[in-house]
Protein backbone atom coordinates (compact mmCIF):
# COMPACT_ATOMS: atom_id res chain seq x y z
CA UNK A 1 0.00 0.00 0.00
CA UNK A 2 2.59 2.58 1.22
CA UNK A 3 4.52 1.68 -2.11
CA UNK A 4 1.25 2.42 -4.55
CA UNK A 5 1.07 6.16 -2.34
CA UNK A 6 4.58 6.55 -3.07
CA UNK A 7 3.81 6.45 -6.82
CA UNK A 8 0.65 8.16 -6.35
CA UNK A 9 1.96 11.17 -4.95
CA UNK A 10 5.05 10.92 -7.19
CA UNK A 11 3.35 11.17 -10.10
CA UNK A 12 0.77 13.92 -8.62
CA UNK A 13 4.24 15.63 -7.95
CA UNK A 14 5.57 15.34 -11.03
CA UNK A 15 1.88 16.40 -13.34
CA UNK A 16 1.46 19.66 -10.59
CA UNK A 17 5.23 20.63 -11.46
CA UNK A 18 4.90 21.14 -14.37
CA UNK A 19 2.39 23.63 -14.00
CA UNK A 20 4.31 25.56 -11.66
CA UNK A 21 6.96 27.71 -13.91
CA UNK A 22 4.62 29.82 -15.70
CA UNK A 23 2.75 30.73 -12.22
CA UNK A 24 5.89 31.42 -11.20
CA UNK A 25 6.56 33.68 -13.91
CA UNK A 26 3.80 35.49 -13.58
CA UNK A 27 3.42 36.15 -9.97
CA UNK A 28 7.18 37.19 -9.97
CA UNK A 29 6.51 40.78 -9.50
CA UNK A 30 7.61 43.58 -7.26
CA UNK A 31 4.84 44.78 -4.51
CA UNK A 32 1.85 47.06 -6.51
CA UNK A 33 2.60 45.93 -9.50
CA UNK A 34 0.30 43.61 -11.98
CA UNK A 35 0.58 40.25 -12.36
CA UNK A 36 2.94 39.40 -15.59
CA UNK A 37 0.55 38.55 -18.83
CA UNK A 38 3.28 37.91 -21.02
CA UNK A 39 6.40 36.14 -21.63
CA UNK A 40 9.85 37.82 -21.44
CA UNK A 41 9.60 38.39 -25.28
CA UNK A 42 6.03 40.66 -25.26
CA UNK A 43 4.08 37.72 -26.41
CA UNK A 44 0.52 37.20 -23.60
CA UNK A 45 -0.21 34.46 -21.92
CA UNK A 46 -3.33 32.78 -22.61
CA UNK A 47 -4.78 29.91 -21.52
CA UNK A 48 -7.25 28.36 -19.39
CA UNK A 49 -8.47 30.44 -15.97
CA UNK A 50 -7.37 33.92 -17.93
CA UNK A 51 -4.08 32.38 -18.57
CA UNK A 52 -2.65 30.73 -15.04
CA UNK A 53 -3.00 26.84 -16.40
CA UNK A 54 -0.72 25.93 -18.38
CA UNK A 55 3.34 25.07 -19.36
CA UNK A 56 5.69 27.55 -19.70
CA UNK A 57 6.28 27.68 -23.11
CA UNK A 58 5.54 30.20 -25.38
CA UNK A 59 3.61 29.27 -29.08
CA UNK A 60 3.67 31.66 -32.18
CA UNK A 61 2.16 34.86 -31.17
CA UNK A 62 -0.73 35.95 -33.29
CA UNK A 63 -2.26 38.43 -31.05
CA UNK A 64 0.72 40.45 -29.64
CA UNK A 65 2.63 43.00 -30.80
CA UNK A 66 4.35 41.02 -33.18
CA UNK A 67 1.86 39.46 -35.02
CA UNK A 68 2.49 35.84 -37.09
CA UNK A 69 6.45 36.05 -35.48
CA UNK A 70 8.29 32.76 -33.48
CA UNK A 71 7.48 32.30 -29.92
CA UNK A 72 10.56 32.53 -27.31
CA UNK A 73 9.47 29.17 -26.48
CA UNK A 74 10.03 27.90 -22.36
CA UNK A 75 10.32 30.81 -19.68
CA UNK A 76 10.21 31.12 -15.89
CA UNK A 77 12.35 28.54 -14.05
CA UNK A 78 13.47 25.35 -15.83
CA UNK A 79 10.37 23.09 -16.07
CA UNK A 80 11.80 19.66 -15.79
CA UNK A 81 14.08 20.82 -12.36
CA UNK A 82 10.86 22.13 -10.66
CA UNK A 83 8.36 18.91 -12.02
CA UNK A 84 11.63 16.66 -10.65
CA UNK A 85 11.66 18.37 -7.01
CA UNK A 86 8.09 18.32 -6.80
CA UNK A 87 7.67 14.83 -7.71
CA UNK A 88 10.50 13.98 -5.18
CA UNK A 89 9.29 15.96 -2.27
CA UNK A 90 5.60 14.57 -2.72
CA UNK A 91 6.76 11.05 -2.95
CA UNK A 92 8.86 11.71 0.25
CA UNK A 93 5.84 12.89 2.31
CA UNK A 94 3.71 9.50 1.20
CA UNK A 95 6.11 7.95 2.22
CA UNK A 96 6.92 9.02 5.71
CA UNK A 97 2.73 9.34 5.98
CA UNK A 98 1.49 5.96 4.59
CA UNK A 99 -2.37 5.86 4.39
CA UNK A 100 -3.18 8.23 6.49
CA UNK A 101 -6.07 11.06 5.69
CA UNK A 102 -3.14 13.87 6.37
CA UNK A 103 -1.17 12.77 2.92
CA UNK A 104 -3.89 14.48 1.08
CA UNK A 105 -3.51 17.42 2.88
CA UNK A 106 0.35 17.17 2.57
CA UNK A 107 -0.12 16.40 -1.39
CA UNK A 108 -2.20 19.31 -2.29
CA UNK A 109 0.17 21.89 -0.37
CA UNK A 110 3.41 20.78 -1.59
CA UNK A 111 2.52 22.09 -5.10
CA UNK A 112 2.02 25.52 -3.26
CA UNK A 113 4.53 25.32 -1.37
CA UNK A 114 7.31 25.43 -3.95
CA UNK A 115 5.93 28.07 -6.28
CA UNK A 116 5.75 30.14 -2.62
CA UNK A 117 9.54 29.35 -2.89
CA UNK A 118 10.33 29.72 -6.35
CA UNK A 119 8.67 33.56 -6.32
CA UNK A 120 10.09 34.65 -3.40
CA UNK A 121 13.93 33.42 -4.48
CA UNK A 122 13.12 35.06 -7.56
CA UNK A 123 11.75 38.62 -6.50
CA UNK A 124 11.97 37.89 -2.47
CA UNK A 125 8.14 38.14 -2.12
CA UNK A 126 5.78 35.61 -0.92
CA UNK A 127 2.04 36.60 -2.50
CA UNK A 128 -0.93 37.25 -0.36
CA UNK A 129 -2.75 35.01 -2.92
CA UNK A 130 -1.04 31.80 -1.87
CA UNK A 131 0.06 32.61 1.59
CA UNK A 132 -3.03 33.20 3.14
CA UNK A 133 -5.64 31.20 1.35
CA UNK A 134 -2.99 28.04 2.22
CA UNK A 135 -2.86 28.96 5.81
CA UNK A 136 -6.92 28.71 5.67
CA UNK A 137 -7.39 25.52 3.56
CA UNK A 138 -4.61 23.59 5.67
CA UNK A 139 -6.75 24.32 8.51
CA UNK A 140 -9.93 23.29 7.08
CA UNK A 141 -8.59 20.28 5.37
CA UNK A 142 -6.92 18.83 8.33
CA UNK A 143 -10.00 19.61 10.65
CA UNK A 144 -11.60 17.18 7.75
CA UNK A 145 -8.83 14.63 8.36
CA UNK A 146 -9.48 14.60 11.87
CA UNK A 147 -12.63 13.70 11.54
CA UNK A 148 -11.65 10.61 9.40
CA UNK A 149 -10.39 7.22 10.74
CA UNK A 150 -6.57 6.32 11.12
CA UNK A 151 -5.45 10.13 11.74
CA UNK A 152 -2.46 10.41 13.55
CA UNK A 153 -2.33 14.26 14.50
CA UNK A 154 -4.39 17.16 16.59
CA UNK A 155 -6.32 19.68 14.29
CA UNK A 156 -6.38 22.01 17.94
CA UNK A 157 -2.83 21.58 18.17
CA UNK A 158 -2.80 22.18 14.57
CA UNK A 159 -4.97 25.32 15.39
CA UNK A 160 -3.06 26.49 18.05
CA UNK A 161 0.33 25.53 16.01
CA UNK A 162 -0.71 27.74 13.29
CA UNK A 163 -1.60 31.35 15.99
CA UNK A 164 2.03 30.21 17.76
CA UNK A 165 4.16 30.12 14.64
CA UNK A 166 2.29 33.55 13.32
CA UNK A 167 2.39 35.34 16.89
CA UNK A 168 6.35 34.64 16.50
CA UNK A 169 7.24 35.69 13.18
CA UNK A 170 4.87 38.14 14.06
CA UNK A 171 6.91 39.12 17.26
CA UNK A 172 10.43 39.16 15.09
CA UNK A 173 8.58 41.00 11.95
CA UNK A 174 8.11 43.96 14.48
CA UNK A 175 11.27 44.04 16.09
CA UNK A 176 13.34 44.08 12.72
CA UNK A 177 11.36 45.10 9.80
CA UNK A 178 13.97 45.24 7.80
CA UNK A 179 14.97 41.74 8.27
CA UNK A 180 12.26 39.77 7.56
CA UNK A 181 8.85 40.29 5.13
CA UNK A 182 5.48 40.18 6.28
CA UNK A 183 4.89 37.88 4.26
CA UNK A 184 6.76 35.71 6.20
CA UNK A 185 4.86 35.67 9.18
CA UNK A 186 2.00 34.78 7.21
CA UNK A 187 4.00 32.09 5.55
CA UNK A 188 4.00 30.63 9.24
CA UNK A 189 0.40 30.73 9.84
CA UNK A 190 0.08 27.84 7.25
CA UNK A 191 3.96 26.20 8.32
CA UNK A 192 2.37 26.29 11.69
CA UNK A 193 -0.54 24.72 11.15
CA UNK A 194 0.54 21.72 9.76
CA UNK A 195 3.68 21.38 11.71
CA UNK A 196 1.59 21.57 15.06
CA UNK A 197 -0.54 18.66 13.65
CA UNK A 198 1.71 16.30 14.80
CA UNK A 199 2.81 17.94 18.11
CA UNK A 200 4.42 20.84 19.82
CA UNK A 201 8.24 19.29 19.55
CA UNK A 202 7.63 18.85 15.42
CA UNK A 203 6.82 22.53 15.70
CA UNK A 204 9.43 23.44 17.60
CA UNK A 205 11.40 21.15 14.99
CA UNK A 206 10.50 22.44 11.93
CA UNK A 207 10.69 26.16 12.86
CA UNK A 208 14.15 25.88 14.29
CA UNK A 209 15.35 24.25 11.14
CA UNK A 210 13.86 26.66 8.93
CA UNK A 211 16.10 29.16 10.69
CA UNK A 212 18.73 27.34 10.81
CA UNK A 213 18.77 26.30 7.10
CA UNK A 214 18.74 30.52 6.52
CA UNK A 215 21.20 31.47 8.59
CA UNK A 216 23.86 28.59 7.47
CA UNK A 217 22.83 30.14 3.71
CA UNK A 218 23.25 33.36 5.06
CA UNK A 219 26.74 32.99 6.42
CA UNK A 220 28.10 30.52 3.49
CA UNK A 221 26.76 33.49 0.95
CA UNK A 222 29.00 35.97 3.37
CA UNK A 223 31.76 33.30 3.34
CA UNK A 224 32.15 33.03 -0.34
CA UNK A 225 31.92 37.16 -0.63
CA UNK A 226 28.31 36.81 -2.57
CA UNK A 227 26.82 38.44 0.20
CA UNK A 228 27.29 41.21 2.49
CA UNK A 229 26.05 41.08 6.59
CA UNK A 230 23.16 43.50 5.74
CA UNK A 231 22.16 41.40 2.14
CA UNK A 232 18.53 40.44 2.60
CA UNK A 233 18.10 36.82 1.64
CA UNK A 234 14.85 34.75 0.80
CA UNK A 235 13.52 33.18 3.95
CA UNK A 236 10.57 31.47 2.21
CA UNK A 237 12.57 28.53 0.62
CA UNK A 238 14.26 27.85 4.06
CA UNK A 239 11.18 28.16 6.17
CA UNK A 240 9.09 25.38 4.02
CA UNK A 241 12.62 23.45 4.09
CA UNK A 242 12.38 23.40 7.82
CA UNK A 243 8.81 22.51 7.82
CA UNK A 244 9.00 19.71 5.37
CA UNK A 245 12.05 18.34 7.84
CA UNK A 246 9.22 18.74 11.08
CA UNK A 247 6.50 16.69 8.58
CA UNK A 248 8.88 13.86 7.69
CA UNK A 249 9.79 13.98 11.29
CA UNK A 250 6.82 13.75 12.85
CA UNK A 251 5.17 11.44 10.05
CA UNK A 252 8.14 8.84 10.75
CA UNK A 253 7.86 9.13 14.72
CA UNK A 254 3.77 8.30 14.29
CA UNK A 255 4.35 5.61 11.68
Amino acid sequence: MRLILIVVGALWGAWSGLLLPRAAHRLSVDPEEPWKGQCPDGHPITGPFDGWLGRARCTTDTSGPRPGTTACGPYGPRTPAVSTVTALICAALAAATGPRPELVVWLLAAPVAVLLALVDLRVHRLPDILTLPLAAATLALLGIAAALPADAGSWLTALYGGLALGATYLVLYLLNPSGMGFGDVKLALALGTALGWYGWPVLVTGAFAGVLYGAVYGLGMVALRRAGRKTAIPLGPFMLGGAFTGLMLGAFAVA
